[in-house]
């Protein structure tokens, strides 16, 4: 059965960082583009940022310049480097291949 796994989450300062990984298993993960949601409480799930098996990417406007996706295809990891981190970044954020699977999410919270 496949497995998206997401870590790195936790509770930063405005203009922190924090490296969001999802680790992948069960599946030819080298092909597959990957995915990043998130979910802020009360609101529904958006496009954060992807990655398509030969590395190019595509970002939500509003963390173009702040988060960068990439992936280690001999790791079976997709990461996402999360810059100048701002309260509305607060949300739950997720993975997936676009196979219909998905991670159970790691909480990020940006507060002072």
């Amino acid at each position: 059965q496949v497995q998206l796994v997401e870590s790195g989450g936790g509770l930063v300062q405005p203009g922190g960082s924090l490296r969001l990984s999802c680790a992948a298993s069960g599946t030819i993960f080298n092909i597959d583009t990957m995915t990043w949601y998130r979910q802020a409480p009360g609101k529904g799930r958006d496009l954060v940022a992807s990655i398509a098996s030969g590395g190019s990417t595509n970002y939500a406007s509003s963390v173009k310049g702040r988060f960068t996706i990439s992936r280690d295809n001999s790791k079976n990891t997709v990461y996402l480097q999360m810059n100048n981190l701002k309260p509305e970044d607060t949300a739950v954020y997720y993975c997936t291949n676009g196979r219909g699977y998905w991670g159970q999410g790691t909480q990020v919270t940006v507060s002072s």
